[in-house]
Order: structure tokens, then sequence, then C-alpha cells
């Protein structure tokens, strides 16, 4: 696949979080969980999401990852219990679309990361994915990931 890599400066992203750590082979279940409580409680207080919800990859530690799961919001919110009011930090940042199943968004990762060091980028090491779509919604060829790396 061909990935066009764009390099953005964002502003600060307002966010209603949940920070766990789960297995590979339980996150389906554990994103699932948290985007359902998050959408119950932004219904509750009359707030609709701001974008695609995301997952924020701390480390790639596939047996224990650190992940924060979330919605953008258009402001600054109170959390409540396990969701945490939060931000994806303001900066440089690299991305880029990946289209088809989770499994090889891998692809994606290798080119980009290619890409940030040969342009002598530093990344972070937080790795975000924003999900379009869902694999209940549509087939996983037509599976549509943001995958974005904030950079030092």
């Amino acid at each position: 696949m061909d990935y066009k890599i764009e390099l953005t400066e964002q502003p600060a992203q307002p966010v209603l979080s949940i920070r766990t750590r789960t297995s590979v082979g339980n996150l389906p279940k554990e994103l699932g969980r948290a985007y359902q409580t998050i959408a119950e409680y932004l219904n509750e207080i009359g707030e609709q999401p701001a974008g695609a919800p995301f997952t924020a990859y701390y480390n790639m530690d596939m047996e224990n990852l650190d992940v924060e799961i979330g919605f953008p919001v258009s402001k600054v919110l109170e959390g409540k219990d396990e969701i945490k009011a939060s931000q994806i930090p303001s900066g440089k940042q690299v991305s880029c679309m990946h289209q088809g199943p989770y499994e090889a968004s891998v692809a994606a990762y290798d080119v980009m990361s290619k890409w940030v060091m040969e342009k002598g980028y530093v990344p972070t090491g937080v790795a975000y994915e924003f999900y379009f779509n869902s694999p209940v919604e549509v087939p996983e060829s037509e599976l549509l990931t943001k995958i974005v790396f904030p950079l030092k």
C-alpha cells in the first residue's frame, strides 16, 4: 500500500478517555467497553464527540499494553469515575491513513517510522490511532485508521 505521510502542527485537543493496561488479545473488548462508557457519559451530559474515537499506545508490549481510549471533545469537560479529562498535546505530528485490516497497519507504522528517521525527527514514543469506521459497519478491507506519531 502507498502511504501518504503528512507533517502538521496541531493545537492541543481536549479528550475524555480511559487509560488501562491490557493484552492485545483483550484489546477489542476493552475498546468496546471504554467507548461505550464514554459515549454514555457524553450523552448523559448532553455533549457529542468532536471527532473519531482514538486509542493512544504508550508502549508496544503486546501482553501488557498501556493504552488510553477515548474521544476528542469540543472543550474541556469534567471526567467521571474512570473517565478522565485529558488532552492530545499540541505540537508537530506525522500521520498517515491506513485502509484495511487493523493487523495490516504494521506496514503503515514501518513506513512512518522510516520517514521520521530519514527526516531527522524524533517521535515521542506515543502512537495514536483514530478509527473512522468499524468492523461492525464495513468489511475489514474498508476500515480506515489514521495513525499519528507526535514528535518531540
